[in-house]
């Protein structure tokens, strides 16, 4: 049974990485796209498509708020089967990411409070919290075979457990006014699924629907509806008493694996990335949120990662891979800065000035870029030379 269990859990993970490194390249061709259309002659109708109503709501918010629980719901469902059969099923195993993590969130908000506290942007500093899986993989795959698997499934960990803490930090602390009558009933909701994953209850659709009207209440608490993807996800039986490939989970999280990749994600970078470059560059980057961002993730990230990694590995707390060595970790948390989709969404909600926003998408586009190519120059050169 546990080999099976096992064989399984490799299967889905190496999907995960197919379907994340893959889908990087596709986010990167639509920002390039979407910047592309968004300062060309049709750039003012390109914008505009995005603000059309639909059923109450512009399609931008629609991708914002629906599909993009979707997303949340993957990784969701991804952070399941860490829990429950993956590397964070042994605590042991789990310390070196979570350690990399917390040092990967407090650290780049402190810089860029550093910069912005007492004024306006200070909401921002969850925007440099986020490591964006898809493209961190998909950096770390261009090296190909001399990268250590247990370089990839700690970049992994520590990344999913990133995005669980921005999903934390965006529930507590961008919800402005909540309205508790409907997110009563939403959570109600989700204790009745809870329910009928104890009951054993294994019908999809009935979690799925329940999803569904979840997600309505949910956006109408003012609470943000993408946090019903992480809520459904842990009410979906996970059938870790069986076989994993028959649980409903894991059928359901290899469902979701490509569209998310390929769909969601990069409609999500066109609707998000449509950024007007006008005005004098120069002062758009000296802004004290833009430094703030760029500082948090190629400065802050790769520090935070590397230092709390090291002080739990110095004193004990857990132990570094044998085919590791630090310089594999500071690369690592190099490519942690790439903060993209996660970055971007949190901007939306932080801020509610337009120009701060379309400073705070420049800067994370410039900050994840440098970042990545730093990240890959550092990690190339050292398993070049251990190759």
């Amino acid at each position: 049974m546990s080999k099976i269990r096992s064989h399984t859990s490799q299967s889905l993970f190496k999907d995960f990485l197919e379907s994340e490194k893959s889908g990087g390249l596709v986010l990167i061709a639509c920002t390039l796209l979407s910047l592309v259309l968004a300062n060309s002659p049709i750039g003012e109708s390109y914008l505009d498509m995005w603000q059309t109503k639909w059923l109450g709501l512009s399609v931008e918010h629609w991708v914002n708020d629906a599909l993009m629980a979707i997303f949340f719901l993957l990784i969701g469902l991804e952070l399941e089967r860490e829990v429950y059969v993956g590397e964070l099923s042994r605590l042991k195993d789990a310390l070196l990411p979570m350690f990399a993590a917390l040092g990967g969130v407090l650290v780049p908000a402190g810089l860029y409070l550093s910069l912005n506290y007492g004024t306006p942007a200070q909401s921002g500093a969850g925007i440099t919290m986020a490591t964006d899986i898809a493209f961190a993989l998909g950096v770390l795959s261009l090296l190909g075979s001399r990268v250590p698997v247990s370089l990839k499934i700690f970049l992994t960990a520590l990344a999913v457990i990133d995005d669980l803490c921005a999903i934390l930090i965006i529930a507590i602390f961008y919800t402005k006014t909540i309205f508790w009558g409907n997110l009563t009933i939403a959570l109600g909701i989700f204790a009745f699924l809870l329910v009928f994953n104890r009951l054993q209850i294994k019908r999809l659709s009935v979690y799925l629907v329940g999803g569904v009207l979840m997600w309505f209440f949910m956006l109408q608490s003012g609470v943000h509806a993408t946090i019903t993807g992480v809520l459904l996800a842990f009410a979906i039986p996970f059938g870790k008493d069986d076989q994993e490939e028959n649980s409903i989970s894991y059928k359901l999280q290899h469902i979701l694996h490509q569209p998310v990749a390929f769909i969601i994600l990069p409609i999500f970078a066109l609707a998000n990335t449509a950024i007007v470059l006008s005005g004098d560059l120069g002062q758009t980057l000296s802004q004290s949120h833009s430094v703030g961002i760029m500082l948090g993730l190629v400065v802050g990230k790769p520090l935070g990662i590397f230092l709390m990694t090291y002080l739990a590995v110095r004193f004990g707390l857990c132990s570094l891979p044998s085919d590791l060595n630090w310089k594999a970790i500071f690369g690592a948390g190099l490519l942690g800065g790439i903060g993209f989709t996660m970055s971007i969404f949190i901007t939306l909600l932080a801020f509610d000035d337009a120009a701060m926003i379309n400073d705070a998408k420049l800067s994370i586009l410039l900050a994840s870029l440098i970042a990545g190519v730093f990240g890959f120059l550092m990690l190339h050169r050292l398993f070049r030379r251990s190759a």
